[in-house]
């Protein structure tokens, strides 16, 4: 299978089983598992095969990051934190991001398709009816695309930027500009207190940039955890010299050569050399001809377990275009969901969309892991204790230190952490766990599978967590709750 440039119009229409918008990573799931079943497949991109992940949000922020906190962390060991003690190869840390988004070449990932036996096309694709796809082409070629048996609509989302006095010739940053960047600015306002912006904070202010972080509202950073997270974070973000500031809003931008100011509702006004805007995404659905099969354009679409899309029996949204859960990983395990689904319709197979059935994406109802790569890490799996009140469960939270348990000594001298496990009362099973710490993203898994699995506390007592590692925090929430 080659990729395909587009072909005059008025050519026949070119039928697949599946044909797939979007060739993000849930995209090529969606393809991958959908041609392993022995279907044809074909799959439409408008920019890089790999999508938003590969080139500007997961795979360039964390190779930012990782120097980040590689180097906290030394700073923290005796004997070795004054090796530790002087800047980071900016330009080493740059060309370490390029690396790893293979310096926004998409070849390798082209290939992968290719030897699945998917085929690609270029250019931008839009629904023309059910089970149809027209894809316009850079040369201006088009080609009509006929789906046997589904179109799987994966086309994510993109940076929501206010509508702000100003706006349009302040250039401002959104997520792909700041995972992108070539230079590091002197001055950098983020706008915004959700994972980009303080991942992003954490990343910039290391490399040299004063960074002020403006909140929306008192709820603090990281609203979406455990309060705790946003506030240890916070905290490392002002100890490393960054400034935050809680209920504030932007109400214009003003851009007047390399100086972007910044007015806030009060009046009062900001300098900057780059101000990025982290408030929040917007599904990429409105231009892609949902009007032609009766959805409204530029809308999230709603979708059962199987991420078939509500009353069709043929379209399917997977990934952020379904608003289910806003994250790489779980868009993929949709993706093999669906993909599995796709192909058991089509073979006419039994469907197995029970909750936690092999066509049933329940993990994104239930278990959604997440890992905040600041300075400490937040990690978290399940339900918060307030969105567990909140739908109406006896829970009971259980907290510990993270630097009580010898494992995070020996880690890091003076570590700073907390864990909180949130337990259902009536099933003595876990609903949430959250940890906040250096090095806790490797902890997240283990939280996922007693989460997933439902294990009981009794038997989650006998599973020994190897001395000394931050891993023996387990049993010390375990005995925390068995008092």
């Amino acid at each position: 299978m080659t990729a395909a440039a587009g072909t005059e119009e008025g050519r026949e229409p070119t039928e697949y089983d599946v044909v797939v918008l979007g060739a993000g990573p849930v995209g090529e799931n969606v393809a991958d598992r959908a041609a392993a079943a022995g279907l044809s497949v074909a799959v439409v991109e408008s920019e890089l095969i790999g999508g938003e992940c590969s080139y500007w949000a997961c795979m360039p922020s964390k190779a930012l990051l990782r120097p980040v906190t590689a180097r906290a962390d030394a700073r923290r060991v005796p004997g070795l934190k004054q090796a530790v003690q002087g800047d980071l190869d900016v330009p080493a840390v740059l060309a370490h991001r390029d690396y790893y988004t293979s310096n926004w070449q998409d070849d390798g990932q082209v290939g992968w398709l290719e030897s699945i036996g998917v085929d690609i096309h270029r250019g931008h694709g839009r629904l023309a009816g059910p089970r149809k796809v027209t894809v316009d082409a850079p040369d201006g070629g088009r080609t009509t695309l006929t789906a046997r048996h589904a179109v799987a609509v994966c086309t994510g989302t993109r940076a929501v930027v206010p509508d702000l006095p100003g706006i349009a010739g302040a250039e401002p940053w959104t997520s792909r500009e700041a995972t992108s960047a070539k230079e590091v600015p002197g001055r950098l306002v983020v706008v915004g207190g959700g994972v980009v912006g303080v991942e992003m904070a954490t990343a910039w202010q290391a490399f040299g940039s004063q960074v002020t972080v403006l909140v929306r509202g008192d709820a603090g950073l990281l609203p979406r955890m455990e309060p705790f997270a946003g506030e240890l974070v916070r905290e490392a973000l002002e100890e490393a010299g960054a400034t935050v500031r809680t209920g504030v809003s932007v109400s214009a931008v003003e851009r007047a050569g390399a100086t972007v100011t910044v007015t806030l509702d009060g009046g009062e006004r900001l300098e900057a050399d780059e101000i990025l805007f982290a408030v929040g995404r917007a599904p990429r659905t409105d231009d892609i001809g949902l009007d032609t099969v009766g959805l409204g354009p530029g809308s999230w679409l709603d979708v059962d377990d199987s991420c078939r899309v509500t009353d069709s029996d043929w379209l399917y949204a997977v990934g952020d275009a379904n608003h289910r859960a806003l994250l790489t990983h779980q868009g993929k395990y949709q993706a093999r969901v669906a993909g599995e689904a796709i192909a058991a319709r089509a073979q006419g197979r039994s469907v197995d969309d029970a909750p936690w059935g092999a066509h049933s994406a329940t993990a994104d109802h239930a278990a959604v892991p997440q890992v905040v790569f600041t300075d400490p890490e937040a990690g978290s799996v399940g339900l918060t204790l307030a969105e567990a009140e909140r739908a109406g469960r006896r829970v009971r939270a259980v907290d510990y230190d993270m630097a009580s348990v010898a494992g995070s000594g020996l880690y890091a001298s003076g570590y700073k952490g907390r864990a909180r496990m949130v337990v259902d009362l009536d099933t003595e099973t876990l609903v949430g766990v959250t940890f906040v710490g250096p090095a806790v993203s490797e902890l997240v898994h283990s939280a996922t599978v007693a989460v997933v699995g439902e294990v009981p506390l009794s038997r989650l007592w006998h599973a020994v967590p190897s001395y000394p590692t931050i891993s023996e925090v387990w049993l010390r929430l375990l005995e925390t709750y068995r008092g």
